[in-house]
Order: C-alpha cells, then structure tokens, then sequence
C-alpha cells in the first residue's frame, strides 16, 4: 500500500493512493499516529478510507512529507559515490568506510514535500542533489539485529538531500561532519509505499533491487540500483539502533547512489564544475521504481544574516 499526507481546501489530511486518487482516513489523525499505532491498525484505517471516503484526485492536492520524522539518519551506503566523492580531494575512499554503515543526523524540521519550491540556501553558491531512497521505522527497537531489524522497517520513500556544497567543504574540516550545508531542505515523497510492496524486488542476498534516476530540466543525470548498496537497509537499522533505539517514523536515508546520484560526485571525476550548480529555475526530478516519483524547482533564497568570526581566547 501507498500513504499520503496532503493539504486539500486548506485542510492537512493523510490517506491511501490508488492508482491517481488518494482516499483520506476517516479518523482525522497524522500519518504518524496510524505508524505508531502498528501495522494492523494501518492496514485497518486503509481499508475503511477505500469503503468509506471519498477519493481525491492527486492533481488536486498538495503533496507534504509522507510524515514527520522525529529523526533522520543519513548513511553513505554506496562505494561508487565515495570513489567520486574521494577524488575530488585527491584521496581514496577511507579504509573506515569499509567498517561499517556510518550516517549524520540531518535535520527534520527541514523536510518538504514532494514538488515544494526549494529556496538556495543563504549564501550558497555551489548548490546540488542528492538521489537517495529511505527506509521508515514503524516499530521501536534496540540492540536489533539484522534479522530483526527487517520486522521494524514498515516502509520506504524517496530522499533528496539537498546539499550546500560551498557551505559543507569547510564546515566539515572542523571534524563535526555536515551542519549548514545540509540544513535547509529534505525532499522526502511522494508517499510511503509499504515493505511488502518492495518485496518482490528482493535479492537472494537481501537487497532490494530497483532502478534509480534523477534529471535536471528533463536531462537526465545520473541513473543507479538500489542493490548496488553496500549494506541493506535491514543491516543499517541494525547498526542504528546499537546501544539506542530506533522508534516509529525514524528516517534511514541510503546515502546518495552513484553513477551521478548528485553533482559533486561527478565534479570529482571530472576535476571540473560540469554540469554546473543548481540555480534557480532549475527543476529536478528523481524516480524510484516501485515508489514513484518527485520533482522540486529551486528558487531564490534569502542572504545570509551575518555572524561575527569567532573571538580569540584572551
């Protein structure tokens, strides 16, 4: 099954998709509440929205993130972004990414919906994507394993991680990882499409396999498998929630894919800025097979406020 959270006739509602129709619950409660109630109450509120309400046209709604998570975790789960990411500082992909799944917190009140205008971010010159998918966690855990982890994944959704990368450069060199350069926008949509949807794209050896792309202004960039990943979301989800827990509506992002998943990777293959940043204007549009798809159009964003260098210890 496919849910939605969308704004019609002013009014914020979550519901059902069936083919180009959303049915809106009955109980007037968000996306995450039915998540946190269990799968079986879920399925129950889906069942009474098709029998019991009328359907919305999608061309009629606006679209919101499918819901808000009280945490995103983003991985890098993918070698062939690292190796593009890596040259273009001159570097090979570190020995410790090989150890293990590592992510950032990234930030969730910066989530957007699935066609929202994105602002540059203030005093971003060097704007990109980032062409992810993310798994949703519908039951609370700890010290999971993998085996385990998969009965805590309820679904997954499409995540671009709109990056400031002017801004990420020389924030990271103070050793805290990403801050403002990942700050203000997080594309997550178009809906939350179940785990037992994906099933049938399953690799013997856990991955789920599907087919990745992404287009600026209708050129296409970059175009990826989800099963090209190094460890499955099921093996992410385990890592995450070791010596914490994992709860309802957690985001776990993929990291970007490869093969052009993102413009900096393709920056440090090249040892150029081709193709260039992101400006306003432009539009980009992710695909995910099996889960649909998001385009957003970046706009003019504000000037940064300043702030004073720090001052020098006395």
């Amino acid at each position: 099954m496919k849910f939605a959270t969308f704004l019609h006739g002013g009014r914020r509602q979550s519901g059902v998709v069936v083919d180009d129709n959303v049915h809106p619950f009955e109980v007037p409660a968000e996306l995450l509440e039915f998540v946190k109630a269990g799968e079986d109450m879920l399925r129950r509120a889906a069942e009474d929205a098709l029998t019991g309400t009328t359907p919305l046209p999608l061309t009629e709604v606006r679209l919101l993130p499918p819901l808000q998570p009280p945490t995103v975790r983003d991985f890098v789960t993918f070698e062939r972004h690292m190796e593009g990411m890596a040259r273009g500082h001159g570097d090979t992909v570190p020995e410790e990414w090989y150890a293990a799944p590592t992510f950032y917190f990234s930030n969730p009140y910066a989530v957007i919906g699935a066609h929202d205008d994105v602002p540059v971010p203030p005093g971003c010159e060097r704007f990109d994507f980032e062409l992810e998918v993310a798994a949703v966690i519908g039951r609370a855990g700890r010290d999971l394993t993998p085996g385990q982890a998969r009965e805590h994944i309820i679904g997954y959704t499409i995540l671009n991680d709109w990056s400031a990368r002017d801004l990420q450069g020389p924030e990271m060199s103070v050793g805290l990882g990403p801050a403002k350069g990942k700050d203000s926008a997080t594309t997550l949509g178009p809906w939350l499409v179940t785990a037992d949807e994906l099933e049938p794209h399953r690799t013997a050896d856990g991955f789920l396999d599907l087919h990745l792309t992404v287009e600026v202004n209708g050129t296409t960039i970059g175009q990826d498998r989800l099963a090209n990943m190094a460890w499955t979301f099921e093996e992410m989800a385990a890592y995450a929630s070791r010596g914490t827990q994992v709860r309802p509506g957690d985001v776990l992002g993929s990291g970007t894919c490869g093969n052009g998943g993102c413009l900096a990777e393709l920056w440090g293959r090249r040892h150029v800025p081709e193709p260039l940043p992101l400006a306003p204007g432009d539009t980009v549009t992710m695909t995910v097979q099996g889960i649909g798809t998001i385009s957003n159009t970046v706009v003019e964003g504000v000037p940064p406020i300043p702030v004073p260098r720090a001052r020098h210890r006395r």
